[in-house]
């Protein structure tokens, strides 16, 4: 996976705590659950307002991108990558203007790192859920359900 990542000019950034009575990786049998994470590196928050109005959509898929690297990054610390079978499905939440409907492509940046990075075991099956309002006025969060061994 570090090597995928290089060549994408990406690095795995440091894994961020729960901000509320809750776990970021919950492990029930052979499945593993990642709670929302959010376009935020290492403490800073990226990507704030709504995709359409203040934002692009390069910023979006650079946003569903960044969640999907939080995603990973619990995986590895939590998890450990050789444990992963693969990436079942995962949950893209997007707050947008009223008249901007561009959602698959920014939810590609999540789907196109989890393919680069994963191969095979990052084909999954997605939903898209636009909605009022995010933590943080931040434009975009990903939940994730992986297979584990």
């Amino acid at each position: 996976m570090n090597k995928e990542l290089k060549e994408l000019n990406l690095e795995l950034p440091k894994v961020s705590t729960p901000g509320g009575s809750y776990v970021s990786v919950n492990i029930r049998g052979d499945i593993a659950y990642i709670a929302i994470q959010f376009p935020i590196i290492n403490g800073e928050h990226y990507y704030k307002g709504r995709l359409g109005n203040e934002l692009t959509n390069d910023e979006g898929y650079k946003a569903m991108q960044m969640c999907a690297l939080n995603v990973l990054a619990q995986v590895e610390t939590k998890i450990g990558m050789d444990r992963i079978v693969g990436l079942n499905h995962f949950d893209a939440y997007y707050q947008s203007g009223n008249n901007w409907n561009d959602a698959p492509k920014i939810v590609n940046g999540a789907s196109d790192l989890f393919l680069k990075v994963l191969g095979e075991k990052g084909q999954h099956s997605r939903a898209i859920f636009g909605v009022d309002k995010l933590y943080g006025n931040l434009c975009a969060g990903l939940t994730c359900s992986f297979t584990i061994k």
